[in-house]
């Protein structure tokens, strides 16, 4: 394969934000009393990869659609902040290999996250910041992440990209984008199918 740019998931893909993610979310709905019982870590790991409707449905299905798509946007305001402040476990040796594969191949990030958790990802992590040359959001464009994995490549007009993730869905993005799909084994998910299997991160340097 003569690969030339990689987008990456973010979520189970390159970190786990998790623990702190779980600070923030908790700390919104300690006065929720809709909402009874905490989110677990399982709880979190069960909804990585899906949209803010989607995940309103999910995690509070005893609310309407507004209510809880309004509850999970104010969650994830919150876990910005934490992030900001604790940043999240990056998987082992992701720095070097990022840094290794950017001599190479363009890097890129296309997640399901809402507007500003890519940025706070990267301001905590600073150091891998000039790895990545652009990224996109489902919070940004509103649209579905293959969608957004064929913004990205139209607007940096990619040749041969291949997606990196971790879920059914990166896999399901992945081809609606038309391009090779990386699995993530390491991450959160499972997935029917898949081009390429990572039991790490650092696999990718074997290309």
């Amino acid at each position: 394969m003569d690969i030339k740019e990689i987008i990456f998931d973010l979520d189970g893909t390159l970190w786990d934000s998790t623990d702190v993610v779980l600070k923030g979310w908790n700390d919104t709905l300690s006065d929720v009393k809709e909402v009874e019982n905490s989110i677990t870590k399982e709880d979190m790991q069960g909804i990585m990869g899906l949209q803010v409707k989607e995940i309103g449905r999910v995690l509070f299905p005893q609310l309407d659609e507004e209510a809880s798509t309004a509850l999970v946007k104010r969650c994830c305001v919150e876990e910005q902040a934490w992030i900001k402040r604790e940043g999240g476990h990056l998987f082992d040796n992701l720095e070097q290999t990022l840094k290794t594969l950017s001599q190479k191949y363009r890097l890129f990030i296309v997640s399901n996250c809402e507007c500003g958790y890519i940025e706070s990802f990267l301001e905590y992590h600073n150091e891998l910041k000039p790895y990545f040359l652009d990224f996109e959001s489902a919070g940004n464009t509103g649209l579905s992440k293959g969608e957004n994995i064929k913004r990205i490549m139209e607007r940096n007009h990619m040749e041969n990209a291949i997606y990196v993730g971790d879920t059914q869905g990166d896999c399901n993005a992945a081809k609606l984008a038309n391009i090779p799909f990386f699995f993530a084994s390491y991450g959160f998910g499972k997935v029917d199918s898949y081009d390429y299997k990572l039991e790490k991160i650092e696999d990718l340097l074997k290309l």
